[in-house]
């Protein structure tokens, strides 16, 4: 799994690991039953202290993403996927209401916002498409 940190962002480091976590259930990149690097693999990885991997790794078993495994590690829960599903959501909820609230700000019209939301929508969607397409055998 390829984690992409910040350190000098304003999210602490362990919450960015532990967002990444459960996007990645959440999108099917990491799925129930699946290990997860260990402490040290992780922290050697990221070259960043095996401390703030052990906090991250605490809170995600807390939210019941993870769960250890006696003596071997700790492994994706089986039934995560609604909860980080519904955890992804939340944080692209927030995303999305402080996007709006400086666009806004910036004197934006609702109807700029509209159409710029359903021109970038339009946009990605097409992205994904000829993703799709290029990865697949080009058959819809």
């Amino acid at each position: 799994m390829f984690f992409s940190i910040d350190p000098d962002g304003d999210i602490p480091i362990y919450e960015q690991i532990v967002r990444q976590v459960k996007l990645a259930v959440a999108d099917g990149i990491l799925v129930g039953g699946q290990m997860v690097p260990s402490v040290r693999q992780l922290a050697n990885e990221l070259a960043i202290n095996s401390n703030t991997i052990a906090r991250a790794y605490q809170e995600l078993q807390s939210d019941s993403v993870l769960e250890p495994l006696r003596g071997r590690g700790m492994i994706v829960r089986r039934d995560a996927i609604k909860r980080c599903t519904k955890a992804r959501n939340t944080l692209v909820a927030e995303s999305f209401r402080r996007a709006l609230s400086d666009a806004l700000a910036g004197g934006m019209s609702a109807d700029e916002l509209r159409s710029l939301f359903e021109a970038e929508l339009t946009r990605q969607q097409n992205e994904l498409e000829e993703a799709a397409k290029a990865g697949g055998n080009g058959s819809t």
